[in-house]
């Protein structure tokens, strides 16, 4: 493996759950259905943050409202009542379960996620991945602070992390963190990222992305030297 370590977001890049998301989120929101459109094309704009940011951004840029705690808290119980068991439902990307689990005890695998933690916790646990991972984080901690904190558990350089991703946020991460990064965008969908960047359209093809990258790097490297 070229990576000492590799993070994963989760809906969309292990699980087939991106859909159910946007799904949820327009069932949430259905007693705006002249905005119902507009707040599934944000969500999906903003894969892979908060869904509270989601909730502040929407009340705030579409429906121009204010957002009270006490609801934006409530928005968050029923959106989690509408996802669970429909995520727990979900098939794997294809290719992502034999991933897992044929580099997860030669190389520290984690998730990293805008999912609440202690949902994503319970996710993965009840997919029968959580012995597979060294770390399960998701919000509210943001995804560069949990990967400047992998790098310094450890101890390594950001070139020696991986980060796969579907959303821009992901690659936006990666960006601001110097680690490596590859998008998922699945079959028949269009690439939310940079032109140039390395994407897979599913899991089955991971390794020889994650290889591709290792060398180009170390070309790069050797050039410089």
């Amino acid at each position: 493996m070229t990576f000492k370590a590799i993070a994963f977001d989760f809906d969309g890049v292990v699980l087939e759950s991106a859909a159910v998301k946007s799904e949820a989120l327009a069932a949430l929101f259905a007693g705006h259905p002249g905005h119902v459109a507009e707040i599934v094309a944000l969500h999906e704009r903003h894969a892979g943050i908060s869904r509270f940011v989601k909730f502040d951004l929407i009340f705030r840029d579409i429906l121009k409202k204010p957002l009270d705690p006490g609801r934006r808290e409530e928005l968050g119980r029923k959106f989690s009542a509408l996802v669970l068991e429909k995520v727990l439902a979900t098939p794997f990307v294809a290719g992502a379960r034999e991933f897992i689990e044929a580099n997860h005890r030669a190389t520290p695998l984690y998730v990293v996620s805008g999912t609440p933690q202690g949902e994503l916790k319970t996710i993965v646990a009840r997919r029968g991945l959580a012995r597979h991972f060294r770390g399960i984080f998701g919000s509210p901690r943001e995804k560069p602070e949990i990967l400047r904190a992998i790098l310094a558990e450890r101890g390594l350089e950001p070139a020696a992390l991986a980060f796969v991703g579907d959303g821009l946020s992901d690659h936006e991460a990666a960006a601001e963190t110097s680690v490596a990064f590859v998008g998922r965008v699945a079959e028949g969908r269009a690439s939310p990222f940079p032109p140039g960047t390395p994407t897979v359209p599913d899991l089955r093809r991971l390794d020889r992305a994650l290889a591709a990258i290792g060398d180009k790097a170390a070309v790069a490297g050797t050039a410089k030297a």
